[in-house]
């Protein structure tokens, strides 16, 4: 049984990277049987924002992933960071540092004008027989991990295989600072262990902090939980995935019209992969996805597989799902009598729910311009001429038109009685009943609009000779 978490900081929004480190922590624990918690890392508290909380929480719901029990805020918990900061001084795993910060700034400057790392000199350890500086007056001290100094620290990672650091790569980092307030490394132990994480799934960026996380681990006996460093997600260049790649807020792939279980699909796979299956339902997420197969090296970040997916996602839903989707974006169709026709009709070319939404309203709405370019190619001095008579038969069987078949079975006849090749008759009524030529079968728009709306349409369109006015 797995326990994992996904532990933002409410510092911006929920971007891809960190859904997708949330999707499979979520599988993790719930195709184990175990448990997923939502922890808010919010112990700094200058950066932090309400209105980022507020939009993780809400993008978390919007997805779907349903996280066990409340949601951890790190700034609630300080009396239990100090009580362990405490068991660390009393202990001597930890210690009081006075230094300065115009003499930590000195330090490093001076250090790295040597090439040296930047790194705490030890000025305040405590060691057997060291005599410790004269305690500054007026100085709040921070609270610091005594490092081990020899050794190494080692773990075995998920993602990346056995991982080896040299115990002097971690400084005595700061715990706490001078106001009292815990570091993000040190609360990040003290929580997954209390919190009994068997499992970290996170970013590589992380990686770094692992080892100071274990000195945690190991000062205060704890058991380290298993790692799992997961590579990043480029751009299509192999570069650092920016906004306008695809590194937005997730809630703006509601607002572009994504679904989420297409969202999901298309980070699942972005580290990850069974056989060459591309369309992973929930249920077979769950079945399939083992922490232990993610892939050791970068994802790329494809736009237009994830249109795609989102494509084949629309048409797999059902109607009633689509209408509520759709309310979303201001179109209503709960009432329409043709509401099944017309999703059925422009979800075959829907890529976004805004391009379906778009698709039913070149439909619905009375057009109130022409697209020129197809006025100018389509509309010829005979065109006004097949259309009228068109019109009267449609008149003549306007209680037949509930159906595309009905609609087809007079129009084609028509057609060949007239010499006329398809586009002839079917792109100046597409003008007539949407504006544009890009609209879907005739047949099918005549079926949902109805003999008095098309002929009124159509009607308008004669009138004005497909001028705009």
């Amino acid at each position: 049984m797995a326990i994992t978490r996904f532990a933002p900081s409410p510092t911006g929004y929920l971007h891809i990277g960190g859904l997708r480190t949330s999707l499979y922590s979520y599988l993790w624990a719930r195709k184990t049987g175990g448990v997923f918690r939502l922890r808010v890392e919010d112990t700094d508290t200058a950066r932090n924002n309400e209105d980022a909380m507020e939009a993780i929480i809400n993008a978390f719901d919007w997805v779907g992933l349903n996280y066990d029990g409340e949601v951890f805020y790190q700034s609630r918990r300080t009396d239990i960071y100090k009580i362990y900061i405490d068991k660390l001084l009393e202990s001597g795993k930890a210690y009081k540092c006075y230094m300065s910060k115009d003499e930590l700034d000195a330090l490093r400057t001076a250090q790295e004008a040597a090439k040296q790392s930047p790194r705490y000199d030890g000025t305040w350890r405590p060691e057997d027989g060291k005599v410790l500086p004269a305690i500054p007056e007026g100085v709040e001290p921070v609270i610091r991990i005594k490092a081990p100094t020899r050794g190494t620290i080692e773990f075995d990672d998920g993602v990346k295989g056995y991982m080896k650091f040299d115990a002097n790569q971690v400084d005595d980092y700061v715990i706490a600072r001078s106001n009292g307030m815990p570091t993000y490394n040190f609360v990040v132990a003290i929580d997954d262990a209390l919190m009994e994480m068997t499992d970290v799934i996170r970013g590589d960026d992380h990686l770094s902090n692992t080892p100071k996380q274990i000195v945690i681990y190991n000062a205060l006996g704890f058991k380290v939980p298993k790692f799992y460093h997961v590579a990043m997600i480029n751009n299509p260049s192999g570069k650092k995935l920016s906004k306008r790649d695809g590194a937005m807020d997730v809630m703006d792939y509601k607002r572009l019209g994504y679904l989420p279980e297409a969202l999901l699909n298309f980070l699942v796979r972005l580290g990850w992969s069974h056989g060459d299956q591309e369309i992973f339902s929930m249920e077979e997420m769950l079945e399939l996805f083992d922490p232990n197969n993610l892939n050791k090296s970068a994802s790329s970040f494809n736009g237009e597989k994830l249109l795609w997916l989102n494509s084949e996602y629309i048409k797999a839903v059902s109607n009633d799902r689509l209408i509520e989707e759709l309310k979303f974006f201001d179109l209503d169709l709960t009432h329409h009598a043709k509401k099944t026709e017309l999703l059925d009709l422009s979800k075959q070319r829907a890529q976004t729910l805004v391009e379906l939404k778009k698709s039913v309203t070149d439909i619905l709405d009375i057009p109130t311009s022409y697209e020129e370019s197809g006025v100018k190619k389509f509309v010829k001095e005979d065109t006004k001429d097949f259309l009228e008579k068109y019109l009267e038969l449609l008149e003549k069987n306007k209680d037949e038109l509930y159906n595309v078949e009905n609609v087809e079975a007079i129009t084609k006849p028509f057609i060949e009685q007239n010499g006329l090749k398809f586009p002839q008759l079917f792109q100046p009524i597409r003008i007539a009943l949407t504006g544009g030529t890009q609209a879907p079968s005739v047949y099918d728009i005549i079926a949902i609009l109805g003999f008095s709306e098309v002929s009124a349409r159509l009607k308008e369109a004669l009138k004005r000779n497909f001028q705009n006015t």
